[in-house]
């Protein structure tokens, strides 16, 4: 049987390849894993009684773009968190995790052709993965961006030649970014936003770890584009519960933009999509309206951040992140240093260059770790320990 060969050009995903590389080799000591961003820190206390409460609602039917309750309460946090007024009920939907919506609004909004040419998607490289997989389902070209320290590790879109932005159809920016920590300013917002203007092209915001940071609230996509006066369908917002309120197992999120491009990813939910249980709906509203738990977590973040801070004190190219959770650690040969941390120290991280693509130039990521900081605080510092001792003591 003949099967589709528009992904063949995807690597395996990061984390097989990452047990391909280490579960083959016994630790060096008792492992500490810190490959994965699931966040452990303590959910809202609230959310099993919320369930506990709504659990004959699961004998029924979910809404398919969410509950009036919780598109609601989506719309409140964006007017309080960006003081923008959004729609309910014609500019949100509710998604089964982001990555649903990530996927799915470029098969629901990029077109098959554009100037008579296949379209592009443009991605950050290194990236998350199902940015890619988006552009392939969508039959458009990805075209890897390099995001590096030399550009603060944030891609220069600007700087592609006129014959691919000419046929860009999206471009994908997460900020704060995975997995470099790097916040998009405003003005690099209005500057990606005029060059979509110029271009016409979607900008896609994946605005995930936003609520994850040192000081300064990081700004978003929406509130620039509305305070610049861009077209309201340029812009789309993709945010989640997992970070903000260490929910990932709750796999509560949404989309947020224009009516019409929001009319075309609910036609296409409607027949692809898994709408979140009504009990799930219920906890994720409730969810969106505290802050108070929000404020906890991201102060032991806070706490983290100083302590990677001191422990990296001095080793030449240390950048402290700016928000999220993640390092990006250099090393010259980051699956080489996987391989040599897990051996001699037990500490599990995740190759950079597993993130990244090799695109005429070398993997941007290949000379770097990934390296989560989810972990409890004691747990992670004797990682970090471990690690600076092992590749840079």
């Amino acid at each position: 049987m003949n099967f589709p060969e528009r992904f063949s050009d995807l690597p395996e995903y990061a984390f097989p390849r990452l047990r391909g590389l280490l579960d083959a080799h016994a630790p060096g000591a008792e492992p500490i894993d810190m490959s994965i961003g699931e966040p452990k820190h303590s959910f809202p206390s609230f959310v099993p009684d919320i369930i506990a409460e709504t659990v004959a609602e699961f004998g029924k039917y979910p809404p398919n773009n969410g509950s009036s309750e919780l598109l609601c309460a989506i719309s409140d946090w964006l007017a309080r968190r960006y003081g923008v007024t959004v729609d309910p009920e014609t500019e949100i939907m509710a998604l089964n995790g982001t990555r649903e919506g990530l996927c799915n609004a470029a098969m629901a909004l990029c077109p098959e052709t554009k100037n008579g040419k296949k379209p592009a998607v443009l991605v950050p490289n290194p990236f998350y993965q199902a940015y890619a997989v988006a552009a392939l389902s969508a039959g458009a070209e990805p075209v890897y961006v390099p995001a590096t320290a030399e550009n603060g590790f944030l891609p220069d879109f600007a700087a592609l030649p006129d014959e691919i932005l000419e046929r860009t159809t999206i471009a994908y920016l997460c900020s704060p970014s995975n997995p470099q920590g790097a916040v998009a300013a405003p003005e690099y917002w209005d500057t990606l936003l005029r060059l979509a203007e110029k271009h016409d092209f979607l900008v896609f915001a994946d605005e995930c770890y936003s609520e994850i940071y040192r000081d300064t609230p990081p700004a978003g996509a929406l509130r620039i584009a509305r305070e610049t006066g861009s077209d309201p369908e340029r812009v789309l917002i993709f945010h989640s519960l997992s970070k903000r309120s260490n929910l990932p197992g709750l796999r509560s999120g949404f989309v947020a933009g224009g009516p019409h491009g929001l009319r075309r990813i609910r036609q296409l939910r409607a027949y692809a999509g898994a709408p979140l249980p009504l009990p799930l709906q219920h906890a994720a509203a409730r969810a969106w309206a505290d802050e108070n738990h929000v404020a906890e977590n991201r102060a032991l973040y806070r706490e983290k951040y100083a302590i990677a801070d001191q422990i990296f004190e001095g080793i030449p190219g240390y950048h402290p992140p700016e928000a999220g959770f993640f390092l990006w650690l250099p090393a010259e040969d980051g699956e080489r240093a996987t391989l040599k941390l897990w051996r001699e120290t037990g500490v599990r991280v995740l190759p950079g260059a597993y993130l990244g693509r090799e695109t005429g130039i070398e993997n941007p990521g290949k000379p770097y770790i990934r390296v989560a900081l989810v972990a409890p605080t004691e747990e992670m510092q004797r990682g970090l320990i471990r690690l600076r001792d092992c590749l840079y003591g």
